[in-house]
């Protein structure tokens, strides 16, 4: 059962791969025209809803995988605080994209809200890798 939930986890964190790519493909929104920005925003919005999914495919293993090791608690604290953050701001990265598809509608420049949504991503992306760091050395009782 461990190396089912294992291996589910690691899947769930390729899915979670996107906020790595996230702020690359955000960096070039501002270079694209309107309809391309809306377009681009609309798909990283469903892109970002898949990923969320495996946010919880990740809290379900993850704590089913916590439960069955010998970890410290200050490491399952970070480890929980940095999955807060990622999930909390991977949806809050929703609201400026879809900001973007709106103001491309309404003809009015989205380039704010590009901004907005590519610094939460390198946020998230900035929280991935420091969590994956944390799930390469973990510490252990």
């Amino acid at each position: 059962m461990y190396s089912a939930f294992l291996l589910l986890h690691v899947i769930g964190a390729v899915g979670m791969g996107f906020y790595l790519v996230l702020p690359i493909m955000l960096g070039r929104a501002p270079k694209l025209a309107g309809a391309g920005q809306g377009g681009l925003s609309e798909g990283l919005l469903s892109a970002n809803r898949i990923a969320q999914y495996f946010l919880i495919v990740q809290l379900l293993t993850g704590g089913y995988i916590m439960t069955k090791s010998d970890y410290a608690v200050i490491w399952m604290v970070i480890i929980t605080v940095l999955f807060l953050g990622i999930a909390a701001l991977g949806g809050i990265i929703s609201k400026p994209l879809k900001a973007v598809v709106a103001a491309n509608e309404a003809g009015q420049s989205a380039s704010e809200h590009i901004g907005k949504a590519r610094v939460l991503s390198l946020i998230v992306l900035l929280l991935y890798l420091v969590m994956i760091y944390f799930m390469k050395f973990p510490i252990y009782k």
